[in-house]
C-alpha cells in the first residue's frame, strides 16, 4: 500500500494513564445501581474500572475515590465496555478542590508503578 494512502491512527486520549499498581478502589454509581470497584488505570481526563456489571456506552456515572489522599468526587460518562473486563470513563466534572487530591494520587502511583 502507498504510504500517502494510509490514514494516520490518532488516540483520543489527551492525558497520560498511570497503571494502578496497587489497590485503588472507587465506589460508584450508574444507572441506579451502586458498585465498589477496582481502578484498572487512571489519568486526568479518566480512568478504566474492573468490573463484570456491564453499563451502556454514554451512561453517566458518579465516582467516589477511596484513597488516602483525601475525598475525590467526579462526574463522569462511559466511554467504552470491554466485556468481562470492565469499562473506561471520562471524566465530565470534579470540584476544583479535588483535581490537585487525583494528581498526587496519579504522582504515587507512578512512583509505585516505577518501583514495582
Amino acid at each position: 500500500m502507498d504510504p500517502f494512502l494510509r490514514r494516520p491512527s490518532f488516540s483520543r486520549r489527551k492525558t497520560s494513564r498511570v497503571d494502578t499498581v496497587e489497590s485503588v478502589s472507587v465506589y460508584w454509581r450508574c444507572n441506579d445501581r451502586d458498585d465498589v470497584s477496582t481502578v484498572g488505570d487512571l489519568s486526568f481526563g479518566g480512568l478504566f474500572i474492573k468490573t463484570r456489571a456491564p453499563r451502556p456506552v454514554g451512561a453517566a456515572a458518579t465516582i467516589d475515590f477511596l484513597v488516602q489522599e483525601g475525598q475525590i468526587r467526579a462526574e463522569a460518562v462511559v466511554r467504552h465496555m470491554e466485556t468481562a473486563n470492565g469499562l473506561g470513563l471520562k471524566f465530565t466534572a470534579m470540584p476544583e478542590g479535588d483535581r490537585p487530591r487525583l494528581g498526587m494520587l496519579i504522582t504515587r502511583l507512578r512512583h509505585s508503578s516505577r518501583s514495582a
